[in-house]
């Protein structure tokens, strides 16, 4: 009996130290988590964010604007695209996985300087290194009633300004002609403000329009890519300015919308614009806002949109086209994008 007792002693034992031996240590919190952002005095919105605490091995920033970004070294450089105030959070992990966390205010002036521009001063066709062409009919999906060309007779620049031409002739099969001019894969931007100057054409059944598609349009497809109709108009109901966002569950005849009236949309230059952030996408005429639509992570406008002026006749906006319809023309003085 005693020596059964004493080798069952002795396994327990074993048993004990094991167990000692294997037993991970208590993980250890991040401690004095201290946080310094200093702005950039030049008005571009950059700041210098440096975090630093005891037992950390990686930060988590929150910028305020929806926008997050992870550093190992704690220390890292974020634009602010627009000017504000905003209230930073950075959260210090250990290697166990514990966090601190702790917040920090910073105001940003941000002065944006105009980036991307075509003024239409140099006569014949639109600069190539800026524009290309949608070629075809049909609307692709709106069931228009144009062919879209490249030719001098449906987009040209002449005395400081491009014209955007619809005619009445039978072309490839369509009883109308007309041009869709696009900046894919020449310029495309992220964030900032687009600024239009237009005179709308006349005539019913005439669909001006300035928009942008998100850059993976070939690869997302639509609405998935994402969609701003910056002007649209109809030519049915004159002076009415449409301003739109489509993507994923806002498509076809479902956009987030609205309009606003003005004056002399067919007769005088009006300004079109856009402003674009993280936070939201507002919608101008004349430097009035009407409609402000927030952005979020979630949505598809958080990537590079390019630029898209067309001038389409009928489909499922236009609606019906005047049957002494012969032509009209879109003018623009010139598109500017602001950063």
């Amino acid at each position: 009996m005693k020596k059964v007792l004493l080798v069952t002693i002795g396994l327990a034992v074993t048993w004990i130290g094991c167990g000692d031996k294997n037993t991970p240590p208590n993980p250890v919190a991040p401690t004095n988590l201290n946080v310094a952002a200093v702005v950039a005095t030049d008005n571009s919105g950059n700041v210098q964010f440096t975090a630093t605490a005891t037992n950390a091995v990686n930060y988590d920033y929150d910028f305020g604007n929806g926008i997050f970004q992870s550093s190992a070294s704690g220390s890292l450089t974020y634009r602010y695209p627009t000017s504000g105030s905003y209230l930073v959070n950075v959260v210090a992990k250990s290697a166990g996985g514990q966090t601190l966390s702790k917040s920090t205010n910073v105001t940003v002036n941000v002065v944006q300087s105009m980036v991307w521009s075509d003024e239409f001063d140099i006569p014949g066709a639109p600069n190539a290194s800026k524009w290309g062409y949608d070629v075809g009919a049909g609307g692709w999906g709106n069931n228009e009633s144009q062919h879209y060309t490249n030719r001098l007779d449906n987009a040209v620049v002449s005395n400081g300004t491009l014209k955007i031409i619809a005619k009445a002739e039978s072309f490839s099969g369509s009883s109308y002609t007309s041009a869709r001019l696009l900046s894919r894969n020449k310029f495309s931007f992220k964030y900032g403000k687009i600024e239009v100057s237009a005179k709308l054409p006349t005539g019913v059944g005439t669909w001006p329009a300035i928009w942008m598609l998100g850059d993976n349009f070939t690869t997302a497809g639509w609405p998935a890519c994402g969609e701003i109709d910056i002007m649209e108009h109809k030519g049915s109901d004159l002076n009415r300015i449409h301003g739109s966002l489509h993507y994923p569950g806002r498509s076809g005849g479902n956009p987030v919308t609205a309009t606003t009236l003005i004056q002399n949309a067919t007769t005088a230059f009006h300004l079109y614009s856009c402003e674009w952030s993280p936070q939201s996408i507002k919608f101008f005429v004349d430097g009035n806002l009407y409609q402000s639509v927030a952005n979020t992570t979630a949505l598809p406008f958080n990537q590079p949109f390019f630029i898209i002026l067309n001038q389409a006749l009928g489909g499922t906006f236009g609606g019906a086209i005047d049957p002494s319809f012969s032509s009209a023309t879109f003018e623009i003085d010139y598109v500017r994008v602001y950063q």
